[in-house]
């Protein structure tokens, strides 16, 4: 079994993939380590992503949702998916593995940009805030 954080990497570097290629994220599975928590994630996030970024378009102001570094929309989704829809993790191990995830993959502004966007948007949406910022 995966721990979290390795089940996250594959999941951003799937959606990463997605950007790129047009195939299904079962389809792109192909040479990761995966378990349930991986798939699950990846079924739900594909079943809501019109939700989901809707939700990103309407908190980035004055960016559109494709001229987003590839690495923050797919971490941000991610983040958002989980926020919404796994209540059985807590926002804080959420938002905190989404920034952790942005440092790493992204650029150096992406971890700040990350955590800006994923407290707003949970705190958007009547939750109070997951990151103490």
């Amino acid at each position: 079994m995966l721990t979290r954080h390795r089940a996250r990497e594959i999941i951003l570097k799937v959606l990463f993939q997605r950007d790129f290629r047009v195939a299904r994220c079962e389809d792109l599975l192909a040479g990761h380590e995966v378990d349930d928590y991986v798939r699950e994630i990846l079924v739900g996030i594909e079943e809501h992503q019109g939700e989901i970024d809707d939700l990103i378009a309407a908190y980035t102001r004055g960016w559109r949702l494709e001229r987003l570094h590839s690495v923050d929309r797919n971490v941000l989704r991610l983040g958002i998916y989980e926020l919404l829809y796994r209540p059985d993790v807590p926002p804080q191990a959420v938002i905190d593995e989404a920034v952790e995830l942005a440092k790493k993959y992204g650029s150096e502004h992406s971890g700040s940009f990350v955590n800006g966007m994923l407290d707003t948007i949970w705190r958007a949406l009547g939750q109070p805030s997951g990151s103490g910022t």
